[in-house]
């Protein structure tokens, strides 16, 4: 299958520089002899863009990674000066996309549950096992529960208080509308909670949202999470089953994340993209973003550049 080779600046990141890496990948022979090369900007990012046929395409991936990685070790870019990707026909020719993201560090930049801990006066402790579960290090459904329990006896008000205090990370709100205006669908499936994502998914009006559930009793929190926990096989399961709902084949899916609670929707997706993530999922995705523009993911499968 044919495919497109995609460089993706950071914000400001000089042009020389970005000219240098496209020369080096001609020289490695990353960009094929005599391929037409097309750059535009993004949000002040640099975006370059380069057909591939099928007989470049299948190592294609593999050979970026390692000539990015040769780049970095170099000293001629950075880790986080660049996204290098390869993307399947099957994402870039299709009528419908479907997008599905993580919410804590992904679409937003803080972490609800340590927000919701830092009230409880549980905050360095909460902290401490979220860190773990993301690395992989602990079952996350267990690690929750113990997360959860710190939080009983808070007030119900204090969901309210801290959704005020949710901050999008940068691109989120660009990204969502550019999937969006293009007609694809936009989704997140979080181990976060239902009370506070509610009204983020009402504001970028997003087509699918799913969470964990705070248990309420008497207007206070009772410590425990109400229904399934939303665990890493659950959000795979919702990417599988929003994309059948709308007639998305999986391989036009992109699914986003930052910790091993999303390896299992990155890895089951057309492209799997890591936004800042933890080494685990990085080393399984098929993206890497490592700067702080969500709206990259656009970049990569979209053509709405002038």
């Amino acid at each position: 299958m044919a495919s497109t080779l995609v460089f993706v600046s950071r914000p400001l990141l000089p042009r020389n520089v970005f000219d240098r890496l496209l020369d080096g990948a001609r020289a490695a022979g990353l960009v094929p002899a005599g391929a037409e090369v097309s750059i535009r900007t993004s949000s002040e990012r640099l975006v370059a863009k380069v057909a591939l046929d099928e007989s470049r395409s299948a190592g294609a991936r593999q050979a970026a990674a390692e000539y990015l990685a040769a780049q970095v070790a170099a000293g001629t870019v950075a880790e986080s000066d660049v996204c290098l990707a390869v993307v399947d026909a099957a994402l870039t020719g299709a009528t419908q996309l479907l997008l599905v993201m993580d919410v804590d560090s992904t679409l937003i930049k803080q972490e609800v549950i340590e927000l919701l801990a830092a009230h409880a006066g549980r905050e360095k402790e909460v902290a401490a096992v979220t860190e773990a579960a993301m690395r992989g290090e602990l079952d996350f459904a267990q690690s929750l529960i113990q997360r959860v329990a710190t939080l009983k006896d808070l007030p119900a008000t204090v969901l309210g208080e801290v959704g005020e205090r949710i901050i999008f990370s940068d691109g989120a709100r660009e990204l969502v509308k550019r999937f969006h205006a293009a007609g694809h669908k936009v989704g997140v499936v979080s181990g976060g909670f239902q009370q506070i994502l509610d009204p983020l998914a009402e504001e970028l009006q997003l087509d699918h949202a799913l969470a964990n559930t705070l248990g309420i009793e008497g207007a206070v929190l009772d410590g425990t999470v109400h229904g399934k926990i939303v665990d890493r096989a659950t959000k795979e399961e919702m990417l599988r089953s929003w994309a059948a709902g709308h007639g998305i084949d999986m391989a036009a899916t992109i699914a986003a994340g930052d910790g091993a609670n999303d390896l299992d929707m990155v890895t089951a997706a057309g492209l799997g993209v890591a936004f800042n993530a933890k080494p685990a999922l990085k080393e399984k995705a098929g993206a890497q973003i490592n700067f702080s523009r969500l709206d990259v993911i656009a970049d990569l499968v979209l053509d709405d550049l002038n």
